[in-house]
C-alpha cells in the first residue's frame, strides 16, 4: 500500500481553490477505496468535526470551472488519472452534484471518521504530500524574492546605461543663433 501511494502520485490530486490546497471528495474516496457517496455519508454523520476551514462544498461556478479544467487536462493526453475518475464518478449524479473539497485539516480529521488500516496509510501519505507541497511553495517564494531583488539591483544599473545610450542616439541639437548684431561674413 505505501509503495503505491507516493507524494508524486497524490500531488496531482491537490487543487488550489479559495486560496487553500484541497483534495476533492471523489479523489479521496478513490484513495481510500470507498465510494464518494460512502465517504460523504461518514462525514455528514460527523459534521461537527468538519468546520468550514476543514471542508467546503464547491459553488456551481467553481464546480463547472473545475470540470472544464479536468476535461482540458484529459484531452491533452495526460493519461488515466484522477480526473477521469472524478468525471466518471460525477456523471451518475448529474450536473447538479457539487463536490466537497477537503483541506489538509479536513483530511487529517477523516482519519478519525474512517478507521481502517488503509485509511491510516492513505492519511499518512496525504499528509506527507501536503508537507512536500508546502516546502515547494516556500522554496518557490524564496526564489521569487531573490529574482525580484536581482531585478531591482540590475534595473538601477541598467537605468544609468539606458540614460547614456539615449543621450548617444539623440539627434544633435540644431545650432543656436547668437543674440545681437551679426555682420555678414566676408
Amino acid at each position: 500500500m505505501t509503495t503505491t501511494l507516493k507524494t508524486e502520485s497524490i500531488a496531482h490530486l491537490v487543487f488550489f481553490i479559495r486560496g487553500k490546497k484541497v483534495i476533492l471528495d471523489a479523489d479521496l474516496a478513490m484513495l481510500y477505496g470507498v465510494e464518494a457517496r460512502a465517504l460523504n455519508q461518514a462525514v455528514k454523520r460527523n459534521r461537527s468535526r468538519f468546520p468550514a476551514d476543514f471542508m467546503f462544498q464547491l459553488s456551481h461556478a467553481e464546480s463547472e470551472f473545475l470540470r472544464s479544467q479536468i476535461v482540458t487536462l484529459d484531452t491533452q493526453g495526460k493519461g488515466t488519472n484522477s480526473s477521469q475518475f472524478v468525471m466518471s464518478s460525477r456523471k451518475h449524479r448529474g450536473r447538479a452534484y457539487r463536490p466537497y473539497a477537503f483541506t489538509e485539516q479536513g483530511v487529517a480529521m477523516l482519519s478519525s471518521v474512517l478507521r481502517s488500516q488503509r485509511a491510516v496509510e492513505v492519511n499518512i501519505a496525504i499528509m506527507r504530500t501536503f508537507v512536500h507541497l508546502r516546502r515547494l511553495m516556500d522554496s518557490n517564494a524564496d526564489l521569487a524574492r531573490k529574482i525580484e531583488s536581482l531585478e531591482k539591483k540590475y534595473d538601477e544599473k541598467f537605468a544609468t546605461v539606458f540614460a547614456a545610450i539615449k543621450q548617444l542616439i539623440r539627434p544633435p541639437d540644431p545650432p543656436q543663433r547668437k543674440i545681437g548684431f551679426h555682420s555678414p561674413s566676408k
